[in-house]
């Protein structure tokens, strides 16, 4: 049986990135690619993935939350694990942390749109 013979190496004709700052990537780049980049930066910065990483950014610890909401502290493990929330849940959670809470909806054709009422559990007993 004969061996096989080995594929040829392809050749990248573009340059290396390797040893480059990200300055210098930025820099080659056209103006507009760089805008969108720097854009598409600070759309990432604004996000945060999960309540445990909201409640960090908050400079919190999940005792300081756990006492903000009158339960104990395995409770916030729990919520900061769970995917699906209570608005309300979610509402107080993020007070605790000293924020505020705003939904926003966006619908083909009308724009972005603040929703308020929901997961105010005031306005729910008022009503």
């Amino acid at each position: 049986m004969a061996a096989k013979a080995k594929p040829a190496h392809k050749v990248d004709a573009r340059p290396s990135t390797l040893g480059r700052t990200l300055e210098e990537l930025l820099g080659a780049l056209s103006p507009e690619d760089r805008a969108a980049v720097e854009a598409r930066s600070a759309e990432l910065h604004a996000e945060v993935e999960g309540l445990k990483a909201l409640r960090k950014l908050a400079a919190r610890s999940q005792e300081q939350i756990a006492q903000s909401l009158g339960v104990k502290q395995p409770a916030i493990v729990k919520i900061e694990r769970q995917t699906d929330l209570y608005l309300s849940t979610l509402r107080r959670f993020v007070e605790a942390a000293g924020g505020t809470l705003e939904l926003r909806v966006e619908l083909p054709g009308t724009g972005v749109m603040r929703l308020t009422g929901m997961g105010d559990i005031e306005a729910v007993r008022a009503a």
